[in-house]
């Protein structure tokens, strides 16, 4: 697996890496011995750096996780987490809690430190509370060696342009803004790279979007971005090919981006993602899909607070 250094941190990731979501069964049930076989082969292919959350399956994947880690050395693989959001409706970045809860994921993640912890959809509360309360206790727990590095994510790009000026962060998780659909995520690269901040590129497949299955019900996209990707992932079908090969290689090929996570809870699915990163991409069929993609591109949806989604907003009076 290749790997590229994650800004300032200095740490050697690997282009892609796993994402432990799918070990809350999030996306559908799984066992224990599953989701501990699925880590594992993601470490034996080379993807030995794991993000979580406790907000996955309310604290079952990071539970899941520390079962499968627990008997790696420590030091064989990079491991973030998160804290601030602990259910779909349920935000707490006040000092105490993000204590109690790197506590917590210690705990369950059999460990004594965390490489990186970011704050989690930060988007959600106002931004004051960020930086005066929660960033602050971020930057005390890594004095205290608790965590290694410190970092932000959310969905909104205008939430990062906003914040990351105002605080020393080490990296960021960025998810469904460099995939296939979406490159907006480019236009965020010029202020990473100025501040030596690390990128975390998640969700290659936008949640989904990217599949011949059809988006699930509960997606926040527009009908038409929908109807668009699935268009793009049948074309791929017919030429014989998964769109999820092609968007992990679109996703890993771009060298501005240190890493990109993948979430699956299949041990085969895995071995199938570390593999498509060393397969020639087909440019002819990128081509193809890209054009398919043409008129959805950059499409996105609101998250969080209104004044991270103004843009949208606008966009939407224009339509109307």
């Amino acid at each position: 697996m290749k790997k590229r250094i994650l800004g300032k941190t200095g740490l050697e990731v690997p282009v892609l890496s796993y994402g432990a979501s799918s070990l809350g069964s999030v996306f559908r049930d799984i066992d224990r011995e599953e989701g501990i076989r699925t880590v594992h082969a993601a470490l034996d292919a080379g993807m030995n750096y794991i993000d979580v959350s406790p907000y996955y399956g309310l604290t079952k994947a990071e539970t899941v996780l520390g079962e499968a880690i627990r008997s790696q050395p420590r030091s064989s693989f990079i491991l973030s987490t998160k804290a601030g959001r602990y259910g779909e409706n349920e935000f707490d970045f006040s000092c105490k809690r993000i204590q109690d809860s790197v506590q917590e994921s210690l705990n369950r993640l059999h460990t004594d430190y965390i490489d990186i912890l970011f704050l989690h959809d930060i988007e959600f509360v106002p931004a004051e509370i960020i930086l005066e309360e929660a960033y602050p206790t971020l930057l005390r727990l890594k004095e205290q060696g608790v965590i290694r590095h410190a970092g932000i994510c959310g969905l909104p790009l205008s939430m990062f342009e906003k914040v990351l000026p105002q605080i020393d962060a080490d990296a960021i998780i960025s998810y469904c803004h460099y995939a296939l659909n979406d490159t907006s995520l480019l236009s965020l690269l010029p202020l990473l790279e100025k501040e030596g901040i690390g990128l975390v590129n998640a969700s290659p497949l936008s949640m989904g979007l990217l599949s011949t299955r059809g988006t699930p019900a509960w997606h926040p996209a527009q009908e038409r971005v929908k109807r668009a990707c699935l268009e793009a992932a049948q074309f791929c079908a017919e030429q014989g090919v998964n769109i999820a090969k092609l968007a992990v290689q679109y996703a890993t090929a771009n060298e501005q981006i240190p890493t990109t996570l993948v979430s699956s809870a299949s041990e085969l699915n895995i071995r199938n993602n570390a593999a498509w990163v060393d397969e020639l991409l087909d440019e002819e069929l990128l081509a193809e899909v890209l054009r398919i993609l043409a008129p959805v591109h950059n499409e996105t949806w609101s998250s969080g607070r209104p004044e991270y989604n103004e843009q949208l907003q606008n966009a939407s009076k224009e339509e109307q």
